[in-house]
């Protein structure tokens, strides 16, 4: 008998992996580029310094932000489910502890993926791009 997994978990995990793919490969290149650079770094070396710090806290920023709104819906979501199971018992199995427990699960799930994609979407830009440049 096979489990089923809800998609969400399944994307946050190969969001995860891809992540901990490219996450090595740029920190490996950068670092090498900066001690290549030394004391003086040439134009191109300054401009892709400068630009691995703006684009932490971009994608930082999109990352919360992104989190953020889906916390709101994942709120507004619980507590329509909330109100529904107290106006209309016997409609809704939602009342119960396990489809509630899963609930807040798929909501956090939705939230951890949403706060990860815009980190995974740059790292693994920037390991394509750094892996072409010589």
């Amino acid at each position: 008998m096979s489990i089923r997994r809800p998609r969400k978990s399944k994307s946050l995990s190969a969001q995860a992996a891809a992540l901990a793919v490219a996450v090595p490969q740029v920190i490996v290149h950068r670092a090498i580029r900066m001690a290549m650079a030394g004391a003086s770094p040439s134009a191109r070396d300054r401009k892709e310094f400068h630009r691995m710090g703006a684009e932490k806290v971009a994608a930082l920023t999109e990352s919360w932000n992104a989190m953020a709104v889906q916390t709101f819906r994942a709120n507004q979501q619980l507590a329509l489910s909330y109100m529904q199971s107290l106006w209309f018992p016997w409609l809704s199995p939602m009342s119960s502890a396990k489809s509630a427990s899963r609930q807040l699960s798929n909501a956090a799930l939705g939230i951890l993926g949403k706060g990860m994609t815009p980190i995974r979407r740059r790292a693994v830009a920037n390991a394509k791009r750094l892996g072409r440049t010589k």
